[in-house]
């Protein structure tokens, strides 16, 4: 008996602003496919028709998802490869896609995401706060309260927090998180990889008192919050880098060394590093 052959659902990233942000492997998979599924068929066509891919659409957004998924498995076992398109960034990130992933693994499809745009990805590292560890949380609730409630949730994770918000509620927010957080270093990324790109960098409070002062808030923007910073053991955390110091370890890993064992922030890791090593008065 011949062994069945499934399709490959590929997720593909499109671009969060400037078209070029596509990747030629993208390009290459959405010409290949037999189908795509997009959140939006006439956004799809915006970006598909300029690069020449004619491939037949089909809607996938939240209100049809139940429905739709089942057909799509279905097209997948057989035998036809699908993409699965966001209107902007990558796949599933705040978008429809978790059911028919989910389904097309218990199907035994075999999946392949597409590396590419992400908006949550592109604030972290553009916003000059701690990117080794991070949470994204995606959009907080609408109401202050509930708001609150989440942000709490947050408090003690020691690494950057990365949100989606609307313009109009923005302020709103930013105010929540600094009462909830106190005054942490933040950055506000605006219509990232768009023409008016703008990162707003500063504490909370001081990202509160700009926005205030703006008539309307307009753009899409993604919030990035620092973490926690964790008690640290300063007296042990010289005594390493003394040591390391001493027997010819250089500063940087006498940095990491402090910064791990002693549980050092990575700003005063540098600095007391720097004024062991005689790089500082």
């Amino acid at each position: 008996m011949p062994r069945v052959t499934y399709g490959t659902l590929y997720l593909v990233p499109t671009p969060i602003g400037h078209p070029g942000d596509i990747t030629l492997r993208a390009i290459d998979t959405l010409r290949a496919v037999s189908l795509i599924a997009a959140e939006d068929t006439r956004n799809a066509r915006t970006l598909l028709a300029p690069l020449q891919i004619g491939t037949r659409l089909v809607s996938y957004h939240d209100h049809n998802e139940e429905s739709r998924t089942g057909q799509l498995v279905e097209t997948l076992r057989a035998g036809s490869d699908v993409a699965l398109i966001s209107d902007a960034g990558t796949p599933m990130v705040n978008d429809p896609g978790y059911r028919l992933v989910t389904a097309a693994v218990a199907a035994g499809v075999r999946v392949v995401p597409l590396p590419g745009a992400s908006a949550a990805i592109s604030a972290l590292i553009g916003s000059g706060l701690e990117v080794h560890r991070f949470c994204y949380t995606g959009f907080l609730p609408r109401k202050s309260a509930a708001r609150q409630a989440a942000i709490r949730q947050l408090k003690d994770f020691d690494g950057s927090l990365i949100l989606f918000e609307a313009p109009h509620r923005l302020l709103e927010t930013v105010r929540d998180l600094q009462a909830v957080l106190g005054d942490r270093r933040a950055a506000l990324a605006r219509s990232i990889s768009k023409p008016d790109e703008l990162f707003l960098r500063g504490t909370l409070g001081e990202l509160a008192a700009g926005l205030a002062a703006e008539q309307t808030v307009r753009g899409q923007y993604t919030v990035v919050v620092s973490g926690a910073e964790q008690a640290a053991d300063t007296a042990e955390a010289q005594r390493i880098a003394r040591v390391l110091l001493a027997n010819g370890a250089d500063a940087r890993l006498a940095r990491a060394a402090v910064q791990e064992l002693a549980g050092l922030p990575r700003n005063q890791a540098y600095d007391l590093v720097a004024e062991l090593a005689g790089d500082r008065p």
